[in-house]
């Protein structure tokens, strides 16, 4: 009978948690297909019954979206490639050796963690600005080009991989490189993907850095682009809003979709539960 009521508590309990994270989605898409009629209607429908699929189109119209989505795509190619860079011989250097000030490093590198981006963006503008990166690529790319999370999660799943495969790996002559390359970084596939995709994820969506990095609208990203969907024609029309933010969502949940098992795998492997 106990198990009986667990289990009925925990498919209810998953059930509300799919509700929580669905039905904003669910209801982001069914106003970017309705009429402004329709999404001013009391009290709210819950279903489309004629999908208004020419908002997509206004909303593109709206705005230089095609300006938007390319610097959206430049920055978090960007993004990704310096942390790949920088966080992974991190992550080997911190999991693999032994050197004077390691504790405290890694240690400082975690402190990061808690600094919040406010707090640091003003003199990062001033350095960028001083420098003449403002309003350029390297302006949204180079405050993201490491990760101390990465860091860490990448660190983490290092740790797991036997000693002795390293060890056999320097007997065959091989080099640093060629053991992160041909050893370590296949063992932790899944983990380097869950660390790609969390990084797309926050720089895809980010709408901080382009707005205080920017004075132009010559390199801010999709999110800052959405954002001034709510000015058009002077008036807020939340279904070309919402149609903005599927289009803004879209390329997340087909990564999602196509690396879920990876990411699976990835956090399972490095034992975040």
């Amino acid at each position: 009978m106990y198990k009986n009521i667990s289990k009925i508590v925990r498919n209810v309990f998953n059930v509300c948690l799919f509700a929580i994270f669905f039905v904003p989605f669910y209801w982001m898409v069914i106003t970017a297909l309705k009429t402004v009629a329709e999404t001013l209607q009391y009290p709210p429908a819950f279903w489309v019954t004629s999908p208004q699929w020419e908002n997509f189109v206004n909303a593109v119209k709206a705005i230089p979206f095609a300006s938007y989505l390319k610097n959206s795509v430049v920055v978090t190619a960007g993004i990704l490639v310096f942390q790949m860079i920088t966080v992974i011989p991190a992550a080997y250097a911190f999991a693999r050796y032994e050197f004077v000030g390691k504790g405290f490093s890694f240690g400082m590198i975690l402190a990061t963690m808690m600094i919040p981006a406010q707090l640091i963006f003003l003199p990062i503008f001033l350095l960028l600005s001083k420098w003449g990166m403002v309003n350029t690529y390297w302006s949204l790319i180079l405050p993201q080009a490491t990760s101390a999370f990465g860091i860490f999660m990448l660190r983490q799943s290092f740790m797991q991989i036997p000693e002795e495969l390293v060890e056999a790996a320097r007997l065959d002559k091989a080099g640093e490189f060629k053991i992160i390359t041909h050893v370590m970084l296949p063992i932790a596939k899944p983990t380097v993907i869950t660390l790609a995709m969390l990084t797309f994820v926050g720089t895809w969506n980010d709408y901080f850095w382009p707005m205080v990095l920017t004075t132009n609208d010559t390199v801010r990203t999709l999110p800052v682009g959405v954002t001034a969907l709510r000015t058009v024609e002077d008036m807020v029309s939340q279904n070309i809003v919402m149609a903005g933010n599927v289009m803004l969502m879209l390329p997340i949940l087909i990564v999602y979709i196509v690396a879920q098992k990876q990411i699976i795998k990835g956090f399972t492997y490095t034992g975040v539960k």
